[in-house]
């Protein structure tokens, strides 16, 4: 399927949850719009955890979980170290999050709720085209001018902006010239399975009722002392149990297993097995995730183009996994700021620079900001995921075991423990700079 026309007012590479916000707000405010997708619909290759922070999304459809394809919310969280076959694990469980608007978190699978989004910004006039692949820009001199499928003029699409939402692997972000080339220490791996479960056993092990879900997620021997983490999301009839790690921290590691055989050895730690125990596996995905963090992020506009979302490297590489989120709102100031470029007929940098002060002022830049220093920390600390954790249970198991040994004979030796394996200023600086990292 192609557009009418050869050309359109804006042309969007990629239907993720960027491409299509940018697209709704434009064909909200009447401007033609066309979305291109290499898919075979909306959704149909994308991956992420499970979880949706939605406050973006609300600014778009507000009360959209109404109707959208959501799985649950998110009533409960819990943060788990698993050390060697030990768990360490802190979970909540407030109240106010199973109220509306359930603090923004829903879980969704990406293979509904993109594809009911996309239907969402064809119903506001915005034209979306599967099953093709943006192959190049469309230049003239400095200009990005259109887009190009393939060979011949009926494979190119002119356009007076492109907005480039790709995604993290994105080829078109380098042809751009406005990122450089991509490397290990700026991506990460994620691998993901869905396992299905009966709804009335995932809500029994989860403690869970009618909508609410769980979001657990486990750092330290789950991705075997890798910097990142696995998880278990809760979905309505299945478990979204998957794994994530730096793609550079992996290629260091000797004698490596593959991401498959690290998923498995996840899915059999003692504390996660009895979780998806019975359960069987109806999906398998992999998928890269962008780590530039802020200091790295490539520059976010130029003539006749935008970069928008994970091909922006818009995500929060923090604990908090903001991306989807962080992605919608950068469509939506991308679609703003080509509102006010047309109100000037103005498609230069001059007038689309705005896109970077909209980003700059807004939550996106000064969480990512907060948390720049964040990876590279946690890089060149590796005891906190590590030897802290390890110690600490060993100090759990000392201090509850069951003995004839007296309480102050169990204190004077963890305390002796303490201090053969560490230096107490060095761990307190650890923490102090690990706290500073993320605020």
């Amino acid at each position: 399927m192609k557009p009418a026309k050869d050309n359109c007012n804006v042309a969007i590479v990629g239907a993720g949850p960027a491409g299509i916000a940018c697209g709704y707000a434009l064909a909200k405010a009447g401007v033609d719009a066309v979305v291109f997708e290499r898919g075979k619909y909306p959704g149909a290759k994308n991956m992420f955890g499970g979880i949706f922070f939605s406050n973006a999304m609300n600014r778009i459809l507000p009360n959209f979980y109404d109707e959208a394809p959501i799985e649950r919310f998110v009533a409960k969280r819990r943060y788990s170290m698993l050390v060697d076959n030990s768990e360490i694990a802190f979970g909540f469980e407030p109240e106010e999050f199973k109220k509306l608007p359930h603090n923004n978190s829903f879980i969704v699978k990406r293979s509904l709720f993109d594809k009911w989004f996309a239907t969402k910004a064809e119903e506001q006039g915005a034209v979306v085209i599967n099953n093709i692949t943006i192959k190049d820009f469309l230049w003239d001199g400095d200009k990005v001018i259109g887009v190009i499928s393939g060979p011949g003029s009926e494979n190119t699409f002119l356009a007076d902006v492109v907005v480039c939402a790709e995604g993290a692997n994105s080829i078109l972000s380098q042809k751009s010239g406005l990122r450089d080339k991509l490397g290990p220490t700026k991506r990460s791996i994620a691998v993901k399975e869905v396992i299905k479960l009966p709804r009335s056993v995932i809500e029994d092990r989860f403690g869970l009722s009618e909508k609410q879900g769980a979001a657990y997620e486990y750092f330290g021997s789950s991705v075997q002392g890798l910097l990142g983490n696995g998880f278990i999301y809760t979905n309505m009839d299945s478990l979204s149990v998957g794994i994530g790690f730096s793609l550079s921290d992996f290629m260091e590691k000797k004698g490596r297993e593959s991401p498959n055989d690290i998923l498995e050895d996840f899915k059999n730690h003692p504390s996660v097995e009895p979780l998806i125990k019975g359960g069987s596996t109806i999906e398998y995905m992999a998928h890269m995730i962008p780590s530039d963090s802020f200091s790295y992020l490539p520059n976010m506009y130029r003539d006749g183009l935008l970069l928008v979302g994970d091909a922006a490297g818009l995500l929060n590489t923090s604990f908090f996994h903001e991306g989807v989120n962080l992605a919608m709102a950068s469509g939506l100031y991308a679609a703003e700021t080509i509102i006010e470029a047309r109100s000037k007929r103005d498609f230069t940098s001059k007038t689309l620079y705005q896109y970077q002060e909209k980003l700059n002022n807004s939550f996106v830049m000064q969480d990512l900001k907060n948390c720049k220093n964040f990876l590279s920390f946690l890089r060149s600390h590796k005891n906190l995921i590590n030897g802290y954790p390890r110690l600490f249970n060993e100090i759990l198991v000392d201090y509850f075991s069951v003995s004839e040994k007296s309480k102050r004979e169990i204190k004077r030796g963890i305390f002796n423990k303490v201090r053969k394996n560490v230096k107490l200023t060095r761990m307190v600086t650890d923490m102090w700079g690990a706290w500073r990292s993320l605020i």
